[in-house]
C-alpha cells in the first residue's frame, strides 16, 4: 500500500503544480487564466483532492476517505469506521500564495485512532517524507534516507511556524530553559523536520485540524519521536470535533 500512496501523493502534486506554474498574481489570487471567481489556490486543491479520492477508491474501495475538502461527513457515519484514508490535499496554503515551496500533499491511514501509515510530499522540491511500520524514509532525488533518532550538540532546534507563532509558543519554548534557535517552516514539514533530525521540538500552541498532521503523525512516529498532547498522551484521531488540541512533536 506505501508504493500505492507514494504514487498518488505525486500524481496530486502534479496536477498542483500545474496550477502553480502558471503566470498570475497571486496577491489577486485570480487571473485571466483561471475560471471566474475560482482562485489559483482553490483550483489546485479541489484537482489534487479529487485526484486523490479518484485514486484511492480505485485502488482500496472498501476504505473510506475524510479530506479537508469532505469534511461534512457526519460523526455518526464515521465513528463507525476503524479504519480509513486521512487527506490533505494541499497543506500550506500561505506558503503557496507566497510561493516559498513549503505547502505538501499529505495522505495517511488510520486505523483505530491512530496513523498507521503516511505520506507527505513536496511537489515543489520533489521531496517525500514516508512512514509505516517498516520506518521512516526521507526521499530527495532518488536517495532515500531512514530517519532514525539522533543526539544532537549545540542549541535546542525549535520549529516555529511563520505564520502561527504566537505569544504562548514563544513563552512555552522559554519555559524548556534552554539555549536555542528558531527553524522556520510552513505546512506539515514542521512535524518531518524533528522526524528527519533537521530540529529538535515543535510546540504547536494553536490550532490545526486532523488532517494537517496525520500524514506527518505517521513519519514522526515510525522515525521513533511523538506528537503528544499536552497531557502526555498520543494525539488520536476520529474525533467528533476534528480540530485538534494543542500538542508538542519531540
Amino acid at each position: 500500500m506505501i508504493n500505492d500512496l507514494i504514487d498518488i501523493a505525486k500524481e496530486a502534486g502534479k496536477v498542483i503544480m500545474e496550477v502553480y506554474s502558471k503566470d498570475f498574481d497571486f496577491e489577486d489570487k485570480k487571473s485571466s487564466s483561471f475560471s471566474e471567481g475560482v482562485s489559483p489556490l482553490t483550483e489546485a486543491d479541489t484537482a489534487a483532492d479529487k485526484v486523490i479520492k479518484r485514486r484511492l477508491r480505485e485502488l482500496y474501495p472498501s476504505i473510506p476517505v475524510l479530506s479537508e475538502e469532505g469534511k461534512d461527513i457526519s460523526y455518526s457515519l464515521r465513528k463507525k469506521w476503524n479504519k480509513f484514508f486521512l487527506v490533505d490535499p494541499l497543506d500550506g496554503t500561505k506558503e503557496f500564495i507566497k510561493r516559498n515551496g513549503e505547502f505538501t500533499v499529505n495522505i495517511a491511514l488510520i486505523f483505530e485512532g491512530k496513523p498507521i501509515l503516511g505520506v507527505v510530499y513536496v511537489p515543489v522540491k520533489d521531496i517525500l517524507y514516508y512512514g509505516f511500520e517498516g520506518g521512516s524514509f526521507k526521499v530527495d532525488s532518488n536517495d532515500a534516507v531512514k530517519l532514525e533518532p539522533s543526539l544532537h550538540d549545540g542549541k535546542l532546534r525549535v520549529v516555529a511556524s511563520k505564520s502561527h507563532f504566537n505569544d504562548e509558543t514563544k513563552e512555552y519554548i522559554e519555559k524548556l530553559g534552554e539555549e536555542y534557535e528558531l527553524v522556520n517552516a510552513g505546512s506539515s514539514l514542521k512535524l518531518c523536520l524533528v522526524a528527519s533530525n533537521e530540529a529538535d521540538i515543535y510546540p504547536r500552541l494553536g490550532p490545526t485540524m486532523e488532517w494537517d498532521t496525520a500524514a506527518a503523525h505517521a513519519v514522526v512516529k515510525f522515525a521513533g519521536k511523538k506528537v503528544l498532547k499536552l497531557d502526555g498522551k498520543e494525539l488520536e484521531y476520529n474525533k467528533e470535533n476534528l480540530l485538534n488540541p494543542y500538542f508538542v512533536v519531540k
